[in-house]
């Protein structure tokens, strides 16, 4: 027979594998939910690229695809969506930009994936 001590011990890392799970699925469901909600209006993306387009420090020094689900290198320095933009619209909070050439790229921090781009405005 096995060793008693040594098979509560299993017993206890496995219940403390299992919760882990559970909650990182909570927390993964939370993020996506929040990532489902991201709605800017045409005046809010306006502005935000008009405003994050002037600010040369939130360039990425590295060039990557900013095609919808592409994986954001980890390197790459992430900022906030300008507070007085995005006021009121709290699922935007959640989510980082940086700047790739002549694109806003908006980022799931969580995932590091881009999750929309918000490019010049139409001539």
């Amino acid at each position: 027979m096995k060793n008693p001590r040594a098979v509560a011990i299993t017993f206890a890392m496995i219940m403390v594998a299992l919760v882990a799970g559970v909650q990182n699925a909570r927390l993964q469901d939370a993020a996506d939910t929040a990532a489902q909600k991201l709605e800017l209006t045409t005046a809010q993306r306006s502005a935000i690229y008009a405003t994050v387009s002037k600010d040369k420090s939130k360039v990425s020094p590295q060039r990557f695809s900013t095609v919808i689900g592409a994986e954001v290198p980890p390197m790459i320095e992430l900022y906030a969506l300008p507070d007085d933009i995005v006021a009121g619209n709290t699922s935007a909070t959640f989510y980082k930009l940086t700047m790739v050439l002549d694109q806003v790229v908006l980022v799931d921090p969580t995932k590091m994936r881009v999750v929309d781009t918000i490019g010049p405005p139409q001539q």
